[in-house]
């Protein structure tokens, strides 16, 4: 990209050089300096009152009484608002899984350890967004017990909306292979190279995930959070005329491979990451099945 000059810079006045102060102006007091200083680094009346306003929500207040009287009944108002405040995510919490639609089933009963533990987290989640999620995690547990371990509620609690957002992106994009509970992010192959290779024009073997929506930041943060391996993953080579069936979101389709040596390169989600899958809603993402059959296309027949 070429770099041009700033138009209106030819136009703007030129500065004065400064001068030195008269006696009769020079500020002399240290004190009224640094009174200035810290005037400027006040903020605005906008922000105080967003900074008051979060204080509030955990019983702390700029001008909290200091005798030891007042601060015993300060100290237990605002042990009142922290629970009122965990009561109400708890409830929140509940009123998400009394809605959700899920189909009954006869296993044996919820664990009681993790329920005591599922409470004791949930009760710290403030989002509404992830408020959510845990509803439908608990709806999904009283349904078939088992479904979440205890390591993958303590993954998921470290987990802002802004997290769960990033996730979401990657699920839109993942697939499952038939008879396979660990979904993939299928981005390119791999075939191993002859000589005839040499003489076959050059096809790209890997999507680039950041133009169907998934950066490479957002790949980071994911195995960050143990939702994602750290590295691509190769399946094993493939035969002639070998298929497999995937499924991406609501779309099915079947891989074919054209020769041998060929195996998919993609990254695997942990098991964490599978059983967080379960609960996000899986929307369609066109841009990325319609590139990830471009690249494939080259080596499987796709039906």
């Amino acid at each position: 990209m070429k770099i041009t000059p700033d138009p209106y810079t030819s136009s703007l006045p030129k500065t004065k050089r400064p001068t030195e102060p008269s006696p009769a102006s020079r500020n002399d007091n240290p004190n009224q300096s640094a009174t200035q200083n810290v005037q400027q680094d006040t903020p605005t009346h906008f922000v105080r009152q967003k900074i008051l306003s979060w204080f509030s929500r955990v019983g702390i207040s700029p001008s909290m009484a200091k005798d030891p009287k007042s601060q015993r009944n300060t100290l237990e108002r605002r042990k009142q608002i922290i629970e009122l405040q965990k009561a109400a995510n708890l409830q929140a919490v509940l009123n998400i899984a009394l809605n959700v639609n899920i189909t009954e089933s006869e296993n044996d009963g919820l664990d009681p350890d993790w329920f005591f533990a599922f409470s004791n987290m949930a009760e710290e989640i403030h989002s509404p967004g992830m408020q959510e999620l845990w509803g439908k995690i608990f709806a999904v547990e009283v349904s078939k017990p088992g479904s979440f371990s205890l390591r993958s509620l303590q993954m998921l609690k470290l987990l802002t909306h802004r997290d769960a957002k990033v996730f979401a992106k990657a699920v839109s994009i993942a697939s499952r292979r038939q008879h396979d509970t660990i979904p993939r992010i299928l981005v390119g192959f791999h075939r191993k190279k002859g000589i005839l290779s040499f003489f076959k024009r050059a096809v790209p073997e890997q999507l680039n995930l950041a133009s169907v929506g998934l950066s490479y930041p957002d790949l980071l943060a994911l195995q960050d959070m143990k939702l994602l391996y750290a590295s691509e993953i190769e399946s094993g080579e493939y035969a002639e005329g070998q298929q497999t069936r995937w499924r991406c979101g609501a779309e099915q389709f079947t891989l074919e491979s054209k020769q041998p040596g060929v195996a998919l390169v993609y990254f695997k989600f942990t098991a964490v990451g599978g059983e967080l899958y379960k609960l996000v809603p899986r929307k369609q993402n066109p841009a990325y099945l319609s590139a990830l059959k471009d690249v494939l296309s080259e080596v499987f027949n796709i039906h």
